[in-house]
């Protein structure tokens, strides 16, 4: 959706545009009341106990009264042209983007192919789709894609959603304990990140109409010469218009957000250093342990009477090192790369926030020089200013609704890894439980023969 868009074209906010509680609307609050300044993009350090109190303790943001300056500026303005908000919500009843999660979209990243050339070498995924759509020519397609096709879509996604969150692509180059970027673990963990960002692109409400998605779908060539900058016109602008312009206030539910983001940031990054330490100490741990069970097998070689107890220790650590060899992939594998997956969402989602923020100054600063020229000249309201409120709006709407999706998935995704987690650490100890118990049993099997011939 462009940000220009007048505010009766399609959200992916759950209520229609009109509907929900405007971040400059506090039109009871005294005029041009003084507030503290933010800087755009920045967190508001005055905000404490107040913002606080606005947000629950998950980030869930609350509605609240925003801050009481530009809205005031704005009803001094007087406006007579409001739009029938009647008709605004038949647009948006329909509009195909207004529905609830779609369902007539299915895509699978897999098959990884090796390309040697003698220019480079690189990876390609097998792109396959089914879908009911009639954007789509065919039912089903099935092409192939590099890492950088992948890029190449975000890019778009974001030059041409800028409102909406973006799932995050994994790093382009090195994951935290791979070294080589061809390696099978490498490729499949890649392979993996890439089908859950694609997943979730398809599964969007707004982001999976985007006709960038379509052509990467379905076309066999990409043409990626076109459109590749970050910033878009309108993005241009808001950063020429905002760029020496300071927020009065931040609304207090997107401040209970970037705080939750930060904490949220700061305790995966903690549990992301001790499993890398622990899993570093296990990848120690697992070599001594080998070592430990060949000692046994040798020794065993040597020991005719002590042979049976002797190899049943090197079978019982052989079965722990595998026991915990699944373990640390496990761990390589599901649970770091989900971790590191959320850390870069909780970047793309204070991406947004900051494109909130310069979207609302943008807002402010024309608002307040009509209010100027109002006074001066008695000239009409530009249109531009409409057009920025509408902006600010779609961005509300749109965030917080990308906001209860983010929450709904993080929640689904994390009960899922740490049940698998739970899983395999149960697997883990009973494979070992299992694998001792077996040599119990083996030399009281032994020491019962033993018994028997010293009594014939």
């Amino acid at each position: 959706m462009s940000v220009g868009a007048p505010r009766g074209l399609a959200s992916s906010g759950q209520k229609p545009i009109t509907e929900i509680l405007h971040p400059l609307s506090a039109a009871d609050e005294p005029p041009l009341s003084p507030v503290p300044d933010v800087t755009v993009g920045g967190h508001n350090p005055s905000s404490g106990a107040a913002d606080k109190d606005a947000g629950l303790t998950n980030g869930t943001p609350v509605e609240t009264s925003s801050p009481a300056s530009a809205s005031s500026l704005f009803n001094r303005l007087q406006l007579d042209d409001e739009p029938d908000a009647d008709a605004e919500a038949e647009a948006d009843a329909h509009d195909p983007y207004a529905s609830t999660e779609t369902r007539d979209l299915f895509v699978t990243v897999d098959d990884p192919k090796k390309h040697v050339s003698t220019m480079e070498t690189y990876i390609t995924y097998r792109v396959s789709t089914k879908t009911t759509r009639i954007e789509f020519d065919l039912p089903e397609y099935s092409v192939r894609r590099r890492y950088q096709d992948f890029d190449w879509l975000r890019i778009k996604l974001e030059d041409s959603q800028p409102t909406h969150l973006i799932p995050p692509l994994p790093e382009k180059f090195v994951m935290k304990g791979v070294v080589d970027r061809f390696s099978e673990e490498f490729v499949e963990t890649r392979m993996k990140a890439l089908d859950k960002f694609l997943k979730r692109v398809a599964d969007h409400p707004v982001l999976s109409f985007n006709p960038h998605l379509n052509a990467f779908l379905s076309a066999k060539d990409l043409n990626k010469r076109q459109g590749l900058a970050l910033l878009t016109k309108v993005g241009e602008s808001v950063k020429q218009v905002a760029g020496g312009y300071k927020l009065r206030a931040r609304p207090a539910e997107f401040c209970a957000m970037g705080e939750y983001l930060d904490t949220f940031c700061q305790k995966l990054g903690t549990i992301d250093r001790i499993a890398q330490r622990i899993l570093k100490e296990q990848t120690e741990y697992l070599t001594e342990l080998r070592e430990y069970g060949a000692v046994y097998s040798s020794w065993a070689g040597s020991e005719d009477e002590l042979r049976r107890p002797l190899e049943g220790v090197a079978g019982s650590v052989s079965s722990c090192c595998g026991a915990l060899e699944d373990l640390s992939e496990n761990m390589s594998q599901d649970f770091l790369p989900v971790l590191r997956e959320y850390v870069l969402y909780t970047d793309s989602m204070k991406n947004v926030l900051r494109k909130r923020d310069q979207s609302q100054a943008e807002y402010e600063g024309r608002l307040e020089a009509a209010v100027l020229r109002r006074q001066e000249d008695r000239t009409p309201v530009p249109v531009e200013v409409e057009k920025c409120q509408d902006k600010v709006e779609c961005f509300n709407a749109d965030l917080k609704a990308d906001w209860e999706r983010w929450q709904s998935n993080k929640r689904q995704d994390f009960k899922q890894l740490l049940t698998g987690m739970a899983d395999k650490n149960i697997h883990y100890y009973e494979k070992c439980q299992a694998a001792w118990e077996s040599l119990i049993a083996l030399l009281q099997d032994k020491q019962t023969e033993d018994k028997t011939n010293e009594t014939n």
